[in-house]
């Protein structure tokens, strides 16, 4: 077994005894630290950032010198998987990630490349290996990667979109097709979510970003069964110890106990949804993680403690919660703000875990 100084993420993640509610955040390397800025403009790029291993140990090293995290997340991005089917990713300002190729008829599907990720996607493994050299055992590696239908929402729109009418389209019209792609990604993930676990990662999150933006019904069909797909295919342990899972759907509060039946050891939540009511609707079958809005780390650190204060409250006392937040720190968040947002878990939930 790896031995670990920290290990409260991966013990909260099975519902086993902490001291306290371990705490990270999504998006915990990003812009809003000044070291991250500096760092990314020495890069070149965001991909030339993403892809260079000590660069990305580097910023993903920065927020824990700032503060006790319980765990580091790999840096990296949720479209490398699409990237090395060919798409050609790349980065315009101001308008996030766009693609090259898109993917909207079967001569489309059939010209993505058969990726094997220790292979297409070994800069990310180089990544991981580098960061957990250096975190040596301080705490714990997140690994990550993009769910199906999100990846297909980019690969299919080829970019960002408002209103997801092409992909969504492509589910209705020619289901067929979207089935076919979504297979596809769910066996990529699930080979390059192992492939991050053999390189040294010790949990994993699937980010599933635009999953709520599907009906009931089509949340099933084309996004919750292929993470549970990939979930059945991960490896369950690596040195010895559990590698838990977790599942996070952007607006998927509303089918909280289905998305608690996939498989995995913890559900993410954003923050439109009350951790206390979550926590009454799945019981003990999974762990909770999240989370506080984002935008409350705009207001004062007295604001911050007291919101802090109220989802531990809500959740309540004993272990399954992992504090974070409802979605990524965006860019204009004081960082000193962000030291209020961790002192406050620090000290105020020890009290729940007696």
């Amino acid at each position: 077994m790896t031995e670990l100084a920290n290990d409260r993420l991966l013990r909260a993640l099975l519902r086993q005894p902490v001291d306290r509610t371990p705490i990270w955040m999504m998006r915990q390397a990003g812009r809003y630290l000044p070291e991250y800025r500096a760092t990314r403009q020495h890069a070149g790029s965001f991909l030339d950032l993403c892809k260079n291993a000590e660069l990305a140990c580097e910023v993903t090293m920065q927020p824990l010198r700032r503060y006790p995290m319980d765990a580091a997340i790999l840096f990296s991005d949720i479209l490398t998987v699409p990237d090395a089917m060919g798409l050609g990713l790349y980065f315009e300002e101001g308008e996030g990630p766009r693609f090259r190729k898109t993917v909207r008829s079967e001569a489309d599907l059939q010209g993505l490349i058969d990726i094997k990720s220790d292979d297409h996607l070994g800069y990310v493994m180089n990544a991981v290996r580098t960061i957990r050299h250096e975190l040596n055992g301080s705490v714990p590696l997140i690994g990550f990667s993009g769910s199906p239908w999100t990846l297909a929402t980019y690969m299919v729109e080829g970019g960002s979109s408002k209103d997801f009418a092409r992909v969504k389209a492509m589910a209705y019209d020619k289901p067929e097709l979207m089935h076919q792609l979504l297979g596809l990604l769910a066996d990529a993930v699930a080979d390059y979510l192992a492939a991050q676990v053999r390189a040294g990662a010790q949990a994993l999150q699937i980010f599933d970003t635009w999953g709520g933006s599907l009906s009931a019904a089509a949340y099933q069909e084309f996004s919750l069964q292929y993470m549970q797909r990939i979930v059945a295919a991960l490896p369950e342990e690596a040195d010895g110890r559990t590698v838990p899972v977790i599942v996070f759907t952007k607006g998927g509060g509303q089918w909280l106990e289905t998305i608690a039946d996939c498989g995995a050891h913890a559900v993410g939540l954003d923050w439109t949804t009350d951790i206390g009511a979550a926590r009454s609707r799945v019981g003990d079958r999974v762990a909770l993680q999240g989370n506080m809005d984002p935008a409350m780390l705009y207001a004062t650190p007295q604001r911050i403690r007291e919101e802090v204060a109220t989802i531990l409250q809500g959740y309540g006392n004993g272990t399954g919660h992992v504090f974070n937040l409802g979605h990524g720190i965006t860019p204009g968040v004081n960082p000193d703000n962000v030291t209020a947002f961790v002192d406050a878990v620090h000290e105020l939930s020890p009290q729940y875990h007696q």
